[in-house]
């Protein structure tokens, strides 16, 4: 976010407004998946995420660092957190009635360490972009990662998945 421009108070509210709508997220979650399955959301918010990165590249293209811009990065963390956080935090839903109780430790462990893999290898990627090219290059970056993401969701996860699996 520093190489957008921002001194520490502007990295400190950019990083809020992402604070702001994972919390935002988290609280309206419980009450939408009771009427929406977790792949709907969770596939939507990835969709959503992917939309809103490519919007900010666009946007880091398209405007003059200024006011107006500040309102749209603002804007896009929020959003960003609010998808972020509607396409991960029904996984442990996901894992828990995926396996039986016996097994959910392991299928926990497993799901935590990729999840950290992933970001082992995104987080320094979409750095190097940041610091090396420009930061429309690290937003880009981020948003073909999160297609990639999107898409293999879409393909891998069955459209029939059952709410809830029987353990014997």
């Amino acid at each position: 976010v520093r190489g957008l421009g921002l001194r520490q108070a502007g990295v400190a509210l950019t990083l809020a407004a992402f604070g702001a709508g994972s919390i935002t997220a988290v609280l309206t979650l419980p009450s939408i998946l009771d009427r929406v399955t977790d792949r709907k959301v969770m596939l939507f918010a990835a969709g959503v995420l992917t939309v809103a990165l490519a919007a900010m590249a666009a946007a880091s293209i398209l405007m003059a660092p200024g006011s107006a811009y500040w309102h749209v990065l603002l804007g896009g963390w929020l959003v960003m957190g609010v998808a972020y956080s509607a396409c991960v935090t029904p996984s442990g839903r996901l894992l828990r009635r995926s396996a039986s109780a016996e097994d959910r430790p392991a299928l926990f462990a497993a799901q935590f360490a990729l999840s950290h893999v992933c970001w082992l290898i995104a987080y320094p990627l979409v750095g190097q972009l940041g610091a090396r090219v420009s930061m429309t290059a690290a937003f880009g970056g981020m948003a073909a990662l999160a297609a990639v993401g999107a898409v293999a969701a879409l393909l891998l996860w069955p459209a029939n998945d059952p709410d809830s699996v029987s353990h014997r």
